[in-house]
């Protein structure tokens, strides 16, 4: 069984990852990691893929059909079905997440910090602004791994959709920041390969130069799909896509989680 962590980077791009994010490019390269393309599900918004990619649902099943649905979720998904199986869930991430998972509505005080084995979120550390640095969420994310070794760790930044929608996606603004993600997690990515997780780097939607997602375009659609397992084997570019939908139960296969029949999509294989 191999523990897991997916870094969901918000509006992070597939040409604009595959262009900039040098290190995960190197691991592709080496095929150290697999790169698939993902076509995005729809509306390319932010809460409704939250969702998606964890209960392996479209929007119009799951119901969370767009960022204005505050509500917990009332499908299977990978937090609850990790943490009823006696494992350990974790989560350094924007706060929708916690209005999902843990509890809503969100109290910017008493859900900041969580450490709680009853909620599906069990060691959550959350923020609530969109210019909140990665660079402080990966070294929440890391002591998270480091003092709880959870099972399921979701890392989820919003510096991409942050500088996305402020500047657009044709600026420099954009593209660095893909170059900034890449160098602050390329240690951590080492770290937590070395500790035994499979690691998988993905977005929940892309962007467009307008600064705009929620429509059906290849900018606002097309994400990466990276997966770096911890024997460092990979398969480099595959040229395959693959579907948000196969994102939940792949978690939950490679945990030894059973997989709920709502979740019909079959699990990747990487070997």
């Amino acid at each position: 069984m191999s523990k897991i962590i997916l870094v969901l980077s918000d509006a992070l791009r597939y040409d604009v990852a595959k262009a900039n994010m040098g290190f995960l490019g190197h691991l592709v390269e080496s095929k150290q990691a697999t790169l698939h393309k993902i076509i995005g599900e729809l509306p390319s918004m932010s809460r409704p893929m939250y969702e998606t990619i964890h209960t392996g649902l479209p929007s119009s099943e799951h119901g969370v059909v767009a960022n204005s649905v505050v509500r917990l979720s009332n499908k299977p998904n990978v937090f609850q079905m990790v943490k009823n199986a006696g494992l350990t869930t974790a989560a350094a991430a924007y706060y929708w997440y916690s209005e999902l998972y843990n509890r809503a509505p969100y109290d910017a005080v008493n859900d900041k910090e969580i450490d709680d084995v009853s909620l599906n979120i069990q060691h959550g550390r959350f923020y609530m602004q969109d210019e909140y640095p990665d660079i402080e969420l990966f070294n929440s994310a890391a002591h998270l791994v480091r003092k709880f070794l959870p099972d399921y760790l979701l890392l989820h930044p919003m510096g991409m959709d942050y500088h996305g929608e402020t500047f657009g996606s044709d600026s420099k603004e954009y593209r660095n920041h893909a170059i900034y993600q890449d160098a602050k997690l390329a240690p951590l990515l080492m770290e937590w390969r070395e500790r035994g997780y499979t690691i998988f780097v993905t977005g929940d939607h892309g962007i467009n130069a307008d600064g705009g997602h929620g429509g059906t375009t290849p900018e606002q659609r097309e994400v990466p799909f990276f997966a770096i397992q911890p024997n460092g084997q990979g398969r480099g570019e595959t040229g395959e896509v693959v579907s948000h939908l196969q994102i939940a139960p792949t978690i939950l296969n490679l945990l030894n989680v059973p997989i709920p029949s709502t979740m019909r999509h079959e699990p990747l294989a990487f070997d």
